[in-house]
């Protein structure tokens, strides 16, 4: 059986904050899916991720902004209304346009222009990540081209984009997936049908996260020269809480010793640095930007209590189940976070974590205390997590659910990812 190509509609390729992102892309190819890959922005992250580099599939990178090459999208648009669905796309971005006049709509449909003129020959399928601008581009482009496109769905292109939108665009989809059950049932509520909608998480590629083969209790901050040791991985962005946990370090008791280390980037990453400045905490702190993913997997080993303090951003934005979370309770590292969006179902709290309510540095810093003090309350929740990552979530189950709906609609790869493990 022959392999289809898909073309894969992402916002920035590659991306270190997306790993789940590049897992999924590398299992579609190792279950024989020719991928051909079209980001609407060029990386900006200096380091990437090994499994990067084990995705051979070609990239085209759409124009980022239109007056930057002007002819390409000139001569785009003259091959596109040519195209016989190129009326449909004009009159579904004219409608979009009306209820949302922003130079980011008129943007994506000129790459939708770009993208239909430079369609790569032997694609069948378009699929796009993330629901927001890389889906309208591949809904525009899907009209233009007449191929089927679906999408896989995440948080932040939920929560915060306007429902008319999201029902248009599950309307016009095949099919759509999303890595929650709180984003696939508002999702379910928005499409023409339920089974539109399916909830795949992302699970984690547990041949790179074996589970570990002991669970020693660690730390208990007692030691000046050997302080406990708190990690956080994820950019610094609203939702993610981060101003919250270093205020909340800054309360914690004297007499405790630890030492935070944050990796990532992100846009509030020199307030961040400035908090910890201004509170005086830069020699109990380390702020390393972003890391590899070996780098981060060491991290993960070496650490006593991972902390993300998550929370609802101003404009609605939230994480759905931050990859992080997953990737460290597989390693049994306890984790502290809040009830926020997803996480509860990964985490249940006094079980396999602790949960606290978001924005509140004082219960924060009472947790981490009481967490950092007590290391067999540590190993206890560092067991029960890293079993229940083995059991639950383990991406060659969730990925399979994904590929039997690119099956579903007759697209197949060339061999099942089980023949294609090593």
């Amino acid at each position: 059986m022959l392999a289809d190509t898909i073309a894969v509609v992402l916002k920035c390729y590659p991306r270190l904050s997306e790993t789940f992102i590049a897992q999924e892309l590398h299992a579609l190819q190792q279950a024989g899916y020719r991928l051909r890959l079209v980001s609407l922005r060029h990386p900006t992250d200096k380091k990437r991720h090994p499994i990067n580099d084990e995705i051979h599939a070609p990239v085209n990178y759409l124009p980022e902004y239109l007056y930057q090459e002007p002819i390409r999208v000139l001569r785009s648009w003259r091959r596109a209304r040519r195209m016989p669905g190129y009326r449909e796309a004009l009159r579904s971005w004219l409608r979009d346009l009306r209820r949302d006049f922003t130079a980011n709509r008129i943007r994506r449909f000129g790459q939708a222009l770009v993208f239909a003129a430079e369609f790569p020959e032997d694609a069948g399928w378009i699929y796009s990540h993330f629901l927001h601008t890389p889906s309208s581009v591949a809904r525009y482009a899907s009209e233009m081209k007449g191929v089927p496109w679906s999408a896989s769905a995440h948080a932040k292109d939920i929560w915060t984009s306007p429902d008319w939108e999201l029902k248009e665009k599950l309307q016009s989809a095949e099919w759509a997936v999303t890595c929650t059950a709180s984003g696939a049932r508002h999702l379910q509520s928005l499409a023409p049908c339920p089974d539109k909608v399916e909830l795949v998480y992302h699970g984690l590629d547990l041949s790179r996260f074996p589970k570990p083969a002991d669970f020693p209790p660690g730390r208990d901050g007692s030691r000046p020269d050997d302080p406990v040791r708190l990690l956080t991985v994820g950019r610094a962005v609203e939702k993610k809480g981060l101003d919250t946990l270093v205020d909340a370090l800054a309360l914690l008791p004297a007499d405790l010793h630890w030492h935070w280390t944050h990796i990532g980037g992100g846009e509030l990453w020199e307030q961040l640095k400035a908090q910890v400045e201004r509170l005086k905490l830069g020699d109990r702190i380390s702020l390393l930007g972003t890391r590899a993913q070996t780098e981060i997997i060491a991290a993960y080993r070496t650490s006593d209590l991972f902390v993300l303090p998550c929370r609802i951003a101003g404009d609605g934005d939230r994480d759905g189940l931050p990859n992080v979370l997953v990737e460290a309770q597989s390693q049994g590292l306890a984790c502290i976070s809040t009830p926020v969006s997803a996480i509860p179902e990964l985490i249940e709290d006094g079980v396999n974590g602790i949960l606290i309510e978001p924005n509140d540095a004082e219960l924060l810093a009472r947790t981490i205390t009481r967490a950092a003090r007590d290391p067999a309350l540590r190993q206890r929740f560092g067991v029960a997590g890293a079993n229940r990552v083995h059991a639950k979530f383990d991406h060659l189950a969730t990925i399979g659910a994904l590929i039997g709906r690119f099956e579903q609609a007759g697209m197949f790869g060339a061999r099942t990812l089980e023949t294609a493990q090593p």
